[in-house]
């Protein structure tokens, strides 16, 4: 049996070093140009030089998104990117068209190539045929089930990997590839600026009746008709263990610290559980379902990993999202008067009862007890996000512990 790669994903600096703390063997990143995620902070070529270096010194790889499917007016801008990148020496690029597959195999062949869920991987020529190019990962389509992942297993040479997503948002076009969004607001989704036109309330105008909007109703709400569910395949471990992945992708590179550090724990010991005893495994995953349920999600799916979805489990009937907890930071460094640093993301207050959450899994309830600003005010609360506070929780702490506040 394999031991799976947990790959996790980082929209900045901050959320990379989250990811490698809360127990990623590889992050996946976006610079400011041709990925899929135009929407996302995205890093700089000099954050990402430091989280490369961060990553590195933790033993964590670092892949970089490349994967638009590029015009001729995006060419020579990926040719100057990739002479950028091979000084900053990222371990893979993720690329989906073969037009900038052959740059990054001219350019900085000594960084592997990665073939995005985007090029719709569906079948084992398409693993060999990409291996042929020159590709050491290729990641499968999103449509395809665990039977079909183990065909391509038994099909490629053991040293092709296979990368799967296994754990976030779905995208009702195959493997990614909308028009949609460049239909209705002009903005491609193929060049990285979705608007998600698919989570959107629709109604229903017939021929005869112009200007007259029939909802279609599934409850109170209306009904949103292009809606997925969120994958979540944390219940299903051993079955995605025993396929022959080589990599475990979760998706959200616009999500937050909070995201990251919530998802990438529960997997990482719902893993390692099940790798050491899959009878631990078993007895934990009351632990895992409540812990991956306290981030914010839509509802869970198992996608097509077990045949093609019934209509019930693939469609949503609202876009909002569940949230059972408010981020409110990520500690930083003490200070002389044994004050913790943290960036504020939420509002909270002394007196508040708040919770940090530890990379091993540890939820632990804390109260408030003092705020100061940079200059060294006190405070009686801090409403205002993106500061630079100093708190006093009653306890020592680590870099990188989240704190965050549940919600009633």
């Amino acid at each position: 049996m394999r031991k799976p790669e947990l790959l996790v994903p980082a929209s900045s600096l901050e959320v990379l070093k989250v990811a490698v703390i809360f127990g990623a063997d590889a992050v996946y990143i976006g610079g400011e140009a041709f990925g899929l995620r135009a929407k996302a902070k995205n890093f700089s070529m000099e954050d990402m030089k430091e989280g490369i270096r961060f990553a590195h010194e933790h033993g964590v790889r670092v892949y970089v998104t490349a994967n638009i499917l590029a015009h001729n007016k995006d060419l020579e801008g990926v040719r100057a990117y990739f002479e950028e990148l091979k000084e900053i020496g990222p371990d893979a690029l993720i690329i989906s068209d073969p037009g900038v597959f052959q740059i990054a195999k001219e350019v900085c062949p000594e960084i592997e190539r990665h073939i995005s869920t985007q090029a719709n991987n569906t079948n084992y020529g398409t693993y060999l045929f990409w291996q042929a190019l020159g590709a050491k990962r290729v990641v499968s389509a999103r449509e395809l089930s665990l039977e079909e992942i183990k065909e391509i297993r038994r099909n490629i040479p053991d040293d092709l990997e296979i990368e799967t997503f296994i754990h976030g948002a779905m995208c009702i076009s195959y493997s990614g590839r909308c028009l949609l969004s460049n239909y209705f607001t002009g903005r491609d989704a193929n060049q990285g600026a979705c608007t998600h036109p698919c989570r959107w309330k629709y109604a229903v105008m017939e021929e005869s009746r112009p200007g007259e909007y029939l909802p279609v109703y599934e409850n109170e709400r209306g009904t949103f008709i292009f809606n997925s569910k969120d994958l979540c395949m944390i219940e299903h471990i051993p079955d995605l263990l025993e396929s022959g992945i080589d990599s475990f992708k979760i998706e959200g590179r616009m999500k937050t610290a909070l995201y990251v550090a919530t998802v990438a724990r529960t997997y990482r010991r719902a893993i390692d559980d099940c790798l050491k005893d899959p009878k631990l495994y078993e007895e934990n995953l009351p632990w895992y379902r409540d812990q991956i349920s306290n981030c914010t999600y839509r509802q869970f799916t198992t996608g097509f990993f077990y045949g093609k979805p019934e209509s019930d489990a693939q469609i949503y009937d609202s876009n909002t999202y569940v949230k059972e907890y408010t981020y409110l930071g990520i500690v930083g460094e003490r200070d002389e008067n044994g004050h913790y640093a943290i960036e504020q993301r939420n509002k909270f207050s002394v007196g508040e009862q708040i919770e940090i959450m530890k990379p091993n899994g540890a939820n632990i309830p804390v109260t408030v007890r003092g705020i100061w600003d940079e200059q060294g005010n006190a405070m009686e609360s801090a409403p205002h996000p993106k500061q630079k506070l100093f708190l006093d929780l009653g306890m020592e702490m680590d870099e990188f512990d989240i704190l965050r506040r549940q919600e009633e």
